[in-house]
């Protein structure tokens, strides 16, 4: 089963998007924070991070970016997940090594379609 590591700061849309993710068979884990990501990575790579763009402490970007730099860090698809959707800022998560973006509020079917495109299902 493949897995996947939900960051946001928000339980709310953690907990959202875990009820999505897990209907797609994958295993999930949490973290509320950049640092915690990087730590949470650093123990296991999973196969798929759902990233937040604003987080305390570290933005969605540099922990982004910090992720691509880690051991194995060019193996997960980052879905990189902003209530902005501006151009500007989607084409700075793409360049900055995410696989993908999605807006927020997103759904099940956008979640698929993510994950589809980025060949995780």
């Amino acid at each position: 089963m493949k897995s996947c590591l939900l960051v946001d700061d928000s339980r709310v849309i953690r907990r959202v998007a875990r009820g999505i993710i897990e209907n797609l068979s994958f295993t999930c884990s949490e973290a509320e924070d950049g640092n915690r990501a990087l730590a949470a990575c650093a123990e296991a790579m999973p196969d798929a991070i759902l990233l937040g763009w604003t987080l305390p402490g570290l933005s969605g970007v540099e922990t982004l970016k910090a992720i691509r730099a880690m051991p194995g860090g060019d193996r997960p698809k980052i879905v990189l997940c902003t209530t902005s959707s501006e151009i500007g800022d989607i084409m700075q998560a793409l360049e900055e090594g995410a696989d993908e973006c999605v807006v927020k509020p997103f759904d099940d079917g956008i979640i698929r379609s993510k994950f589809e495109q980025v060949g995780l299902l």
